[in-house]
């Protein structure tokens, strides 16, 4: 099979980036916006918020970053303050203030399976220090595509469409790889995709295909997947499954 016709499509932040620094400078930057004494009690909103897994409103964050909004809200921060705090800590992203850490192994682990599947990176971040941030993590020069502001969910749908329309060796089989359901695998479950959900816990609705805490644990099931033919067949390895 022609690797473009077999794709590895990842998440960045969570997935193959690791660390709250980076969340936290985005709490950080929208505390500064707020004074001193309303700033401190944000950032410890923030905190409490991402612990605990609900707001005081029994909301649940999917992320640090939607931690981060939700706080916002409950702050009366507008959305274009939000936004400018957002884009003020990305250009910190991978430096001193927003440290990120790598998937361990996962340089390595890529390139022995580059040969055999096409490689994207599928974000809604900004450009902003991307490309630095994937020097530090040691993947520079890994992926086949590095795609940014992509506006998932939505925008997940066209990059995969896109990706139907290049394949060209029989039909596409792609697997997508991310800690948020809703924004990294549902729209490709939808098209009949398979996907592997990261993250502790998976939400309530959620049917990834495969779940792993962290993305080191589903090596084995990508080199499986990467052996078989078969659309639409999952790899048996139980202890991954739902």
């Amino acid at each position: 099979m022609n690797r473009r016709s077999r794709v590895l499509l990842f998440d960045f932040d969570g997935t193959i980036s690791l660390g709250d620094g980076p969340v936290a400078r985005y709490a950080q930057c929208v505390a500064d916006c707020l004074g001193h004494r309303d700033g401190a009690r944000f950032v410890e909103a923030v905190a409490e918020h991402t612990t605990i897994g609900v707001t005081e409103a029994g909301m649940l964050p999917r992320d640090g970053y939607d931690a981060v909004r939700l706080a916002a809200a409950s702050f009366g921060v507008s959305a274009d303050a939000l936004a400018r705090a957002y884009r003020l800590s990305r250009a910190d992203l991978a430096g001193v203030r927003a440290p990120i850490d790598p998937v361990p192994g996962l340089a390595r682990f890529l390139g022995t399976i580059r040969e055999h599947a096409l490689l994207v990176l599928a974000t809604n971040s900004p450009p902003t220090r991307i490309p630095e941030a994937l020097h530090v993590l040691g993947l520079q020069n890994t992926f086949d595509e590095v795609l940014t502001s992509v506006g998932k969910p939505d925008g997940l749908g066209t990059v995969l469409e896109r990706l139907q329309q290049t394949a060209t060796d029989g039909p596409l089989r792609l697997l997508s790889i991310g800690d948020i359901w809703v924004n990294d695998l549902q729209p490709a479950a939808l098209r009949g995709f398979q996907t592997a959900l990261i993250g502790p816990s998976a939400p309530p609705g959620a049917t990834p295909t495969y779940r792993a805490e962290r993305l080191d644990a589903l090596f084995p099931v990508i080199t499986a997947w990467l052996s078989s033919e078969t659309p639409g067949l999952i790899v048996p390895i139980p202890h991954l499954q739902n």
